[in-house]
């Protein structure tokens, strides 16, 4: 696919979005009474779901405790039904690999760990939909999580993919766009403070560029916190209006 295709000259992308445009983002809180924490997260046509159990006292080896914080175990994996494609995806395959440790960077820079010596912290994220940002929406969906969960952390830890088409970044890519021959880059930042926790790449970019798209991305991910405090502050007026109930 071309790169003339993706970004037309009037500036308008595949889905009608403006090159900075974020995709529609809806989200709930608290959607599993048996887990300590959970979120369900639509991001444009990429839907995920996050449960966490935890801190908890460490299960299996007793020898992967840390004494000074919490252990983050993340698992990520995606539903048979989610993309077009039905193929069986085992748990533990390469890239459900990947893509749990690199949630597991992104969350152990965000969340509190030092409350919890000793201890661990489980996540759990599936994908239900796959339309592009798997990682990203995981991010988010896990945050809201975490945060339902009442597990401290630092900030938000929001996250986003951006691309480049024609000198122009893209910010929030779908499926097509990712498919598309973009110079991709996934960014998770904690907005309040610009610190980065993790920056993924999996196609080559000019470096001239690459300050740029990072920017790009961090402008996205400031956007998507203030989607998700919305989100958090919503969940929070309901539960106080159902308790006064």
């Amino acid at each position: 696919m071309a790169g003339l295709e993706l970004l037309t000259d009037q500036g308008y992308r595949l889905d009608g979005r403006k090159a900075t445009e974020l995709r529609k983002v809806q989200a709930r809180m608290g959607v599993f009474a048996q887990a300590d924490g959970s979120a369900y997260l639509e991001q444009g046509n990429t839907k995920a779901l996050a449960v966490v159990y935890g801190p908890h006292e460490m299960r299996g080896s007793r020898s992967r405790a840390l004494h000074d914080r919490a252990v983050i175990n993340c698992q990520y994996s995606m539903a048979t039904f989610s993309t077009a494609e039905r193929k069986r995806r085992p748990h533990g395959d390469r890239k459900s690999t990947e893509m749990s440790l690199h949630l597991k960077q992104t969350f152990e820079a965000a969340v509190m760990t030092q409350l919890f010596p000793r201890s661990q912290i489980d996540i759990y994220v599936k994908i239900l939909q796959s339309d592009g940002g798997n990682y990203s929406v995981c991010v988010n969906a896990a945050t809201l999580a975490v945060i339902d969960a009442g597990i401290p952390m630092r900030d938000y830890v929001c996250a986003c993919t951006v691309g480049f088409v024609d000198e122009t970044p893209l910010a929030d890519l779908c499926h097509a766009e990712e498919g598309g021959g973009v110079s991709s880059l996934a960014l998770a930042l904690l907005p309040r403070g610009g610190q980065i926790a993790l920056v993924q790449m999996d196609a080559r970019l000019h470096q001239d560029h690459l300050e740029t798209l990072i920017e790009a991305a961090m402008t996205a991910c400031k956007g998507v916190s203030k989607v998700l405090d919305g989100v958090v502050r919503q969940h929070l007026h309901e539960a106080s209006v159902h308790s006064r109930e």
